[in-house]
């Protein structure tokens, strides 16, 4: 199915995983509309360089993992524009990327090319740092890193849209 993410989330436990991140940016998200299990948002991403990239993102939860996920690009002054819009519902954070590994059927890691991402929260959530792994399917399995801990996937209060 086109437009479809299947993620896992987790709480981190230390901070061990600064020093495998890949890359990392800074992300200001706003949430122009969040009901009913649905939500719009838009979405600045800032790398090292003051390089910028903005999106316009819809999503709603479909099964137990997976959830329907549009996401389009627009320009930097589109995203300008509709800030306004979200109000106090705004999320400020850094985003690490590190290489994960999935498992294959005799438990050995497999060349499948999976990316943890790491998400560290600043105000009004300040110390929560997040772990997210996107999947190809609900079943794949992979690697947990030491900095892994418990597993949030279908706790709501860690979902993006509710932690305003």
């Amino acid at each position: 199915m086109e437009n479809r993410e299947i993620e896992r989330k987790f709480l981190v436990t230390d901070d061990s995983f600064r020093s495998l991140a890949t890359t990392h940016y800074d992300i200001i998200q706003g949430y122009i509309s969040r009901e009913h299990g649905r939500s719009i948002r838009i979405r600045l991403r800032t790398a090292a360089d003051g390089s910028q990239q903005a999106f316009l993102t819809i999503k709603t939860r479909l099964e137990s993992f997976t959830r329907f996920e549009w996401e389009k690009p627009i320009s930097v002054e589109d995203f300008r524009a509709l800030l306004p819009l979200c109000g106090n519902r705004i999320i400020d954070k850094t985003r690490y990327i590190l290489p994960a590994q999935a498992l294959s059927e005799n438990n050995t890691p497999t060349e499948l090319s999976l990316k943890w991402e790491i998400d560290e929260f600043r105000s009004p959530n300040a110390g929560l740092i997040m772990a997210e792994i996107e999947l190809p399917s609900e079943d794949t399995p992979f690697i947990k890193p030491s900095f892994i801990g418990e597993e949030v996937t279908h706790d709501p209060r860690y979902y993006n849209a509710n932690m305003l």
